[in-house]
């Protein structure tokens, strides 16, 4: 009798779906490796993040529940449904703190590994290399700046390509 309920009860138990994660300056990125998921319901909420779904062609439940490292901005968490994973973007609520892990207890998870691929050590970034990337932000938001725009068309541009214009005849 004990063993036919703990039988039928298996049937009921959460499969966690097999996830990868990787940290950034402002955000940690989660991927649930699902493939063809359905009823894909993520809840992000300030320490925690949830996860479950219907995946492949036998409909298995996946349920996965995070306890976070720290805290995030719920409301700026997002994620994104592919055919092959979900994937989540967790804002962090301090960016610019580096989570050593995902999770807030130490214990390991077995459906949970680093995304190497995508892993980087953004906080051992030399100071010269934080240069290069904040010139490179600054350029990159200087070329769509409005500002800027008069000048590349500006007066001076319009001068030079008169007087190029000028010389045209003394050159033949």
């Amino acid at each position: 009798q004990a063993v036919l309920s703990l039988h039928q009860h298996s049937d009921y138990l959460l499969h966690p779906a097999t996830a990868k994660w990787y940290d950034r300056r402002d955000s940690v990125f989660i991927e649930f490796c699902v493939a063809d998921s359905k009823d894909v319901k993520v809840n992000f909420d300030k320490t925690k993040c949830g996860f479950s779904c219907l995946g492949g062609t036998d409909n298995v439940k996946h349920e996965n529940e995070i306890d976070l490292f720290d805290a995030i901005d719920e409301n700026e968490s997002k994620h994104k449904r592919t055919d092959r994973s979900v994937l989540c973007y967790l804002r962090k609520a301090q960016p610019g703190k580096a989570w050593p892990r995902l999770t807030k207890e130490k214990a390991k998870l077995s459906w949970l590994s680093v995304d190497f691929n995508n892993w980087k050590d953004w906080e051992d970034d030399s100071d010269e290399e934080m240069g290069n990337f904040d010139q490179f932000s600054d350029m990159m938001n200087n070329m769509g700046g409005e500002d800027d725009l008069p000048d590349l068309d500006g007066a001076d541009d319009d001068e030079s390509a008169d007087s190029d214009d000028e010389k045209m005849p003394d050159l033949e």
